[in-house]
């Protein structure tokens, strides 16, 4: 049976205070410290992880900004490289413009030119046909038929001029 002593009691109560008194000393003390240097250590790395989540934030920004920067950098200098050659296309234009209405006028130029030399030339030798048209016909006297010949011969000739300038 049992049996219930207060000695026994006391005895026990004695046994588990000095039993607390010794775990607490042993075992608590060392698992209680490693537990607050591992709650520590935590809390350093999650310090040190929000501190660096805030810089690679901040570094992202920075990235993001630059990103933005060149795109504008790149779109203003394709814009400006559009200008620079829409402007040279425009003065390469007008240049070629200036020098085919300078090949115009040049050949027009010419081209009055050799109408002048050749009218020249048809003149000269249409004065040298009247010329001779008019030895022959004082050399063969007054003949009205051999006269009217000779006309006709004489406006032969001149026709044929007229026909080689193209008229």
């Amino acid at each position: 049976m049992l049996h219930f002593s207060v000695a026994n009691l006391i005895i026990t109560i004695i046994n588990l205070v000095v039993l607390y008194l010794l775990m607490k000393k042993f075992l608590f003390g060392p698992v209680n410290g490693i537990m607050e240097k591992r709650k520590a250590l935590i809390e350093e790395q999650m310090d040190r992880a929000k501190i660096n989540e805030a810089q690679s934030l901040q570094l992202k920004e920075q990235y993001e900004e630059k990103v933005a920067n060149i795109k504008s950098q790149s779109h203003r200098m394709i814009d400006e490289a559009k200008s620079r050659a829409d402007a040279e296309r425009e003065q390469i234009l007008k240049t070629a413009n200036l020098e085919a209405q300078k090949i115009l006028k040049s050949a027009r130029e010419s081209a009055r030119e050799e109408r002048e030399k050749a009218m020249e030339g048809a003149r000269t030798e249409i004065a040298g046909l009247a010329m001779l048209a008019a030895r022959k016909m004082l050399a063969q006297g007054s003949d009205e038929k051999g006269n009217q010949l000779l006309y006709e011969q004489f406006l032969a000739k001149a026709g044929d001029v007229y026909d080689a300038d193209g008229r």
